[in-house]
């Protein structure tokens, strides 16, 4: 159990020691990731970024991710989930293009005019405050392997051991402080698990 993020984010940082001083790129998914990515970013004294990902929810059930859509247009598809949520190919048009327009907007939001910290041929260290289906985590992946990334590693400080062997599979390496076998949601491995603001999010950004 972590107090609250700042706390979760010190114990991942704990573990992510060996990284200092090899030029890592810290990268944040908004916004629970950020304060989490703050203390690993001020512990290897790495720079920090956000990374901006967006969750494809069923449409009547927007809480159920049935993918997850990234910066530079990638998209991740949970193939179960759309399949047993049957949702039309209209429907799932409509969701992309609205969440594209939602991610640059967030990202503008939060980056400002700034662009994307350069993370070629660099460690990319891609944080949340947890993974559940690990779809948002998995869109970070392919796109900071895009952009060039030579070694991808996603630190979360909690998710099911289905989900880490999930992450696994796409990122060179997976660190967590927590790998319970009874998983059903983030929150319940916090004391505190309220949201940030945006004005929150920006000011440990920047």
């Amino acid at each position: 159990m972590f107090t609250d993020r700042v706390d979760a984010g010190r114990r991942l940082a704990d573990l992510l020691l060996p990284l200092a001083g090899s030029d890592p790129v810290v990268l944040a998914l908004p916004r629970g990731g950020i304060p989490v990515a703050a203390e690993i970013a001020r512990a290897l004294q790495a720079q920090l970024d956000v990374l901006v990902v967006r969750k494809l929810g069923v449409p009547y059930q927007p809480e159920l991710a049935m993918g997850a859509l990234g910066e530079d247009g990638v998209v991740v598809w949970n193939d179960d989930v759309r399949r047993l949520a049957r949702v039309s190919d209209e429907d799932v048009r409509e969701l992309v293009r609205r969440e594209t327009d939602e991610v640059r907007r967030r990202a503008r939001l939060l980056r400002g005019e700034k662009r994307p910290v350069d993370v070629t041929g660099r460690t990319a260290v891609v944080v949340d405050d947890g993974a559940a289906t690990g779809s948002t985590a998995l869109a970070g992946c392919r796109v900071v392997r895009a952009r060039g990334a030579a070694r991808i590693i996603v630190a979360v400080p909690v998710a099911p051991s289905s989900t880490i062997a999930k992450l696994a599979a796409e990122a060179d390496e997976v660190v967590t402080v927590l790998a319970p076998a009874s998983f059903s949601s983030v929150g319940q491995w916090y004391e505190d698990f309220s949201q940030l603001t945006d004005d929150e999010a920006v000011r440990l950004i920047w």
